[in-house]
């Protein structure tokens, strides 16, 4: 069994996050980590491939300056390969452009027989956009299925416990397929001193937008359907109204909730 599973590295979440002045986005800069929510996919990954009994689990990452400490910890939790997309001219990507990106990632990783399974977290924790994944399975094609609470495969199929706002949905589709994966799903398993040292050994290819056969166009601010036109401070909370109940406080309440269309 072959699983892809989607990593992204991000600006240390534990620095202040700033925004570029002129582009209006995200500064990604200094330290990079692997999202804490990707760690859930890399063990659901690694769980499947075992009780498939063998196969590969290898970690898609997109990132500026050719970083590779956020792949070399989900190798180092024991996936066997990685493949890193870093170039110039994918600076200022928006949420389709990304999942373009990846799905080249996605087919150069499967090469000839393909991957039988993606995994991604619902969303990031620097974007939220929540969208990435399931433009990722438009482009590959693959059926989708999202939030994720547990999932299970035979090799054939994939069964799904979706969580939803009133408990969860089972779900069931052919592989191969896409799956997002929420926090909790698993428990990330803690690398070992052996499997860091071991992580660094592992193949990790750093690649272009040519090594996929993507044109500049088509990624990074060029290739944006969407843009920032403002960045604005949200407004600093302001105290409410006190009422002090002097046996008419009701009246008040009612009307102020008529105001708000409440009732």
């Amino acid at each position: 069994m072959h699983v892809a599973v989607c990593v992204k590295q991000i600006p240390d979440p534990a620095a202040p996050g700033r925004l570029d002045p002129t582009t209006r986005t995200l500064v990604r800069e200094g330290k990079f980590v692997m999202d804490d929510s990707d760690s859930y996919g890399v063990e659901m990954a690694l769980q499947l491939v075992q009780a498939a009994g063998g196969g590969q689990v290898t970690v898609l990452s997109m990132v500026p300056n050719r970083e590779i400490k956020g792949v070399k910890d989900a190798l180092a939790m024991g996936a066997d390969a990685a493949i890193v997309v870093s170039d110039d001219a994918l600076t200022g990507s928006d949420a389709l452009s990304t999942a373009k990106v990846l799905a080249a990632a996605v087919r150069r990783a499967g090469g000839d027989a393909g991957v039988d399974l993606v995994i991604a977290a619902t969303e990031s924790t620097d974007g939220y956009t929540g969208t990435t994944p399931v433009q990722l399975a438009a482009l590959l094609d693959l059926p989708s299925v999202t939030f994720a609470k547990k999932v299970v495969s035979d090799g054939v199929k994939v069964t799904v416990e979706r969580q939803t706002d009133e408990g969860y949905d089972e779900v069931e589709c052919a592989l191969p397929a896409l799956v997002t994966v929420t926090a909790g799903v698993v428990e990330p398993r803690y690398p070992s001193f052996k499997a860091i040292m071991a992580a660094k050994t592992k193949p990790c290819q750093v690649l272009g937008i040519a090594d996929l056969g993507l044109d500049a166009s088509s990624v990074g601010f060029a290739g944006a359907r969407q843009e920032i036109t403002d960045v604005v401070a949200a407004e600093a909370r302001t105290a409410g109204d006190i009422v002090e109940d002097d046996g008419e406080a009701h009246l008040r309440i009612v009307a102020f909730l008529e105001t708000l269309k409440v009732i």
